[in-house]
């Protein structure tokens, strides 16, 4: 017989063995997962004895955490900013950090009024989504060049009901919102990571989340050359991106040249440089 909390505690050291670096999170997760039950009800089963049926929907759940692959990739599912996104493989899982951008961005935006915001190179449509969801005047255009980026996004959408405030556009950039509409804000988490450092990454990471999210060029800032100028010309109210760590002062100076004002770089909750913003020029 065997119980919750056993094959739990075999989980955990399992993944441990392997290097997963948090090994009973991910174990509970999964088992919740393949049980169908959140993870306070599996605190509340540990004695309960699991059935051959939910052993057998586990043990491939674990093969391939154990391989390395993402858990919001075996469970479909990320919470991200309030919201439970659907998530799955060729789409870059959002991260607790990018949530300093939402706030940014959010922080611009007063309840319920009519704003137009851009989401460049969208993924999952974790950022834009959020923005939407917790302001119900936004209008939202995602925009991404990978069709499974696309597709993941439209889920979300149509899980969150957001369907009448939201447009899912296939595209370079700003190249995919047609000239004649309109755009006040701008937010883009884009690759940033040097092609060099991909290497070194943890393997859920490099072996497996989409390169073309992640790879940022030579010194990380080949989209953002590209990405600042066409922001600044079609914002009419700020432009805001994430960050690496140490990128703070390089991805300021293409603000500045790009003629945006009161260009600031914020933290995340770690204290870390996490976003970009500034502020579009007077009309």
């Amino acid at each position: 017989m065997h119980t919750v909390a056993d094959i739990l505690l075999r989980t955990t050291d399992w993944f441990r063995a392997r290097g997963i670096p948090s090994p009973r999170l991910d174990a509970e997760l999964l088992m919740a997962h393949a049980l169908g039950v959140d993870r306070v009800r599996l605190y509340m089963q540990f004695d309960r004895p699991l059935t051959d049926a939910e052993l057998d929907r586990l043990r491939p759940l674990v093969a391939r955490r154990g391989r390395r692959e993402p858990v919001a990739w075996i469970t479909g599912e990320k919470g991200f900013h309030e919201l439970e996104l659907a998530v799955r493989p060729g789409v870059l899982v959002p991260r607790p950090d990018t949530e300093a951008l939402v706030e940014a961005a959010l922080a611009l935006i007063e309840g319920d009024e009519e704003v137009f915001v851009a989401d460049i190179g969208c993924g999952s449509g974790a950022v834009g989504l959020a923005i939407a969801a917790a302001r119900p005047g936004v209008k939202l255009y995602a925009t991404d060049v990978s069709e499974e980026a696309l597709a993941c996004t439209r889920d979300n959408v149509r899980r969150l009901g957001l369907e009448r405030r939201v447009g899912v556009l296939r595209g370079d950039l700003l190249d995919a919102v047609p000239a004649r509409r309109p755009v006040d804000i701008v937010v883009s988490n884009p690759p940033y990571v040097p092609t060099g450092v991909l290497a070194g990454l943890e393997p859920e990471v490099r072996d497996h989340e989409p390169r073309l999210a992640l790879d940022g060029g030579p010194d990380g800032l080949a989209v953002y050359r590209r990405l600042v100028p066409a922001a600044a010309r079609r914002a009419r109210r700020a432009v805001l991106v994430e960050i690496g760590h140490d990128q703070g002062p390089a991805v300021r100076a293409l603000f500045e040249s790009a003629g945006l004002r009161e260009v600031t770089v914020l933290p995340d909750l770690a204290g870390r440089d996490r976003v970009v913003r500034g502020l579009a020029p007077p009309a």
